[in-house]
């Protein structure tokens, strides 16, 4: 839906149609989301089909939708050069219960488009459904494209409630720490969920983004840190990150996390460089979560 101030540059763009995306997968697609951000062979409700838990880790929500959110056109954008795309944020709603297997159709659209200047931030929004139409996951991801801004149109977003929160860290020791080591090998293993993004496996085109090797997809991050959340204080109806900055594979994740009423704030690091990759970063608990492993 178009914004009263949007410019006719986007106002037009969100009607370009998005063809709906469909997305089949079985329980071996589930066990290799859960490898992927770092499920180990202990942990036999993520990696064991036959274990009585068994069942996705919550952020799987961002796979099925993946190729949608990727389908939105962005070449309508002025001086529009897709190696000039950031990913930014990341918010994922949970509506229902999680299927292992089955055939999950994404329609994406554009939410919403700011005008920062130098730069145009996009955010668009997938609902993700069963075959019956029952909406199990919602995502909004924002993208920041460098070199696109000056088309007109508002500056600064709307308040979308949890997926634009700021999540400001409180002022006291966080109430749980978690540090995970990923392998030299996690992005390798991370893309086989969807993103084949040459940026995490090709040291060549690596190069070209400025990087000294392959990078960690920042999806994967969020699912490292989204598992600590599950794993400390329980199930999440949703989880929103800021990508902050770049992870290699190899190094060490250290998630800080604060609960503050039924939202858990959290903030993850790189230990070896000290360095922030997830920021303004929150979930909202569902309310039978007491039985979470503190």
């Amino acid at each position: 839906m178009a914004r009263e101030e949007d410019s006719a540059l986007v106002a037009e763009a969100k009607k370009i149609p998005v063809d709906p995306v469909t997305y089949s997968y079985t329980e071996r697609d589930v066990i290799l989301y859960n490898l992927g951000i770092g499920a180990t062979e202990t942990d036999l409700q993520w990696v064991y089909e036959g274990d009585d838990e068994f069942g996705a880790i919550p952020t799987f929500g961002v796979i099925p939708q993946f190729h949608a959110s990727g389908s939105v056109p962005l070449d309508w954008l002025p001086d529009f050069n897709p190696a000039k795309l950031l990913h930014g944020e990341q918010f994922l709603s949970i509506k229902a219960p999680i299927p292992t297997s089955g055939e999950l159709v994404s329609s994406a659209r554009l939410l919403e488009v700011l005008d920062k200047g130098k730069a145009a931030a996009v955010t668009s929004v997938v609902e993700t459904r069963d075959k019956s139409g029952k909406l199990i996951f919602e995502n909004q991801s924002t993208v920041f494209i460098r070199g696109s801004g000056g088309f007109g149109g508002p500056r600064a977003g709307t308040d979308r409630g949890a997926a634009t929160a700021e999540n400001a860290v409180p002022k006291r020791a966080p109430d749980a720490v978690v540090e995970e080591k990923t392998t030299s090998s996690q992005a390798a293993l991370y893309r086989l969920s969807g993103d084949g993004n040459p940026l995490h496996i090709l040291p060549e085109f690596a190069a070209i983004g400025g990087f000294n090797k392959p990078i960690l997809h920042g999806l994967c991050s969020m699912g490292i840190s989204g598992k600590h959340v599950f794993q400390k204080f329980g199930a999440y109806h949703d989880i929103k990150v800021r990508f902050a900055g770049v992870v290699y594979p190899g190094e060490t994740l250290v998630t800080q996390m604060w609960k503050e009423g039924q939202k858990v704030i959290f903030t993850t690091r790189v230990k070896e460089r000290d360095a922030v990759v997830l920021a303004s970063a929150g979930a909202t608990l569902v309310s039978d979560s007491a039985k979470a492993k503190l």
